[in-house]
């Protein structure tokens, strides 16, 4: 399994991907190739067998004033049921974590993943990340 940066060129099997992970009526490939061009504040990472794509990861880099370091939120990670249980998830975490600590000050990650969803706070709890005592409040805006 090759792990390497996005390319605008994975548009169309990201948007496969994505519709998998997230449902249909999400990016269009023209939309999906753009963010992949013009948005410096997102790192998307993918997992790559000799045909196709299997799974990916995004990274948002949040950065604030009120702090010298970048602080990287994973706000997505997908891998293909056909991929799961051969590591790729961890190499998907592997790779994007060692090009965050190269390319950006930081001093750690952040996610957020369902209480419900067991099976990925494992891929996370075994590459070291740990729950915290926060609470994730939303509000919903009506248009």
């Amino acid at each position: 399994m090759l792990f390497r940066l996005a390319v605008p060129e994975d548009a169309k099997e990201l948007c496969r991907l994505n519709e998998a992970f997230n449902g249909p009526g999400q990016n269009a490939p023209e939309q999906a190739a753009q963010s992949l061009r013009t948005n410096p504040r997102e790192i998307v990472v993918v997992a790559q067998d000799d045909t196709r794509l299997a799974g990916f990861v995004c990274i948002q880099l949040k950065q604030s004033f009120c702090y010298a370091d970048f602080q990287p939120e994973i706000t997505e990670l997908f891998v293909m049921e056909e991929y799961r249980r051969r590591g790729v998830a961890s190499g998907l975490l592997d790779f994007s974590e060692e090009y965050c600590r190269a390319n950006y000050p930081l001093h750690g990650f952040e996610l957020l993943v369902g209480l419900a969803n067991t099976g990925a706070q494992s891929v996370y709890a075994a590459a070291g990340y740990r729950a915290t005592d926060t609470i994730r409040m939303k509000k919903s805006i009506s248009l």
